[in-house]
């Protein structure tokens, strides 16, 4: 088995076994995202203590990319400071999901790291940057 089979079993694993899956109460952060192009829609919850991710959740329903990148990251992202997912960017994302969905599947891909993003700016009171305008 080659490596890209591996991660997207993973991916496929991920997408059929989500961690962080469902709502959170009482979270500083959160974000509402949709795909319009694909009909994939995402909510993300995020607690925040001294800068930094203490946890996170996400909500919504999507194909086997968006779901499974959104387990994926969100494990990936407990513990990460606000500066570190204000600088994350699809390069970081592919990483951590192992492959590249290509062109056509990237917006599935990218949906819950703008969300996740666009949640810490709007917490942070900031503007939400070109990079992140752009996933």
């Amino acid at each position: 088995m080659g490596d890209l089979d591996m991660y997207a079993e993973e991916l496929l694993y991920s997408y059929e076994h989500p961690h962080n899956k469902g709502r959170m109460e009482g979270a500083q952060a959160e974000m509402h995202e949709e795909n319009i192009s694909c009909g994939d829609k995402i909510t993300v919850y995020l607690k925040i203590e001294d800068g930094k991710v203490s946890d996170v959740k996400f909500d919504g329903s999507g194909c086997v990319i968006s779901m499974g990148s959104a387990s994926m990251l969100t494990d990936h992202i407990r513990g990460k400071s606000l500066q570190e997912l204000e600088s994350m960017g699809k390069a970081g994302l592919l990483q951590v999901i192992g492959i590249d969905p290509g062109p056509v599947r990237m917006h599935c891909a990218t949906l819950s790291l703008r969300a996740i993003k666009e949640a810490v700016f709007k917490y942070e009171k900031k503007p939400i940057d070109r990079e992140t305008k752009e996933l």
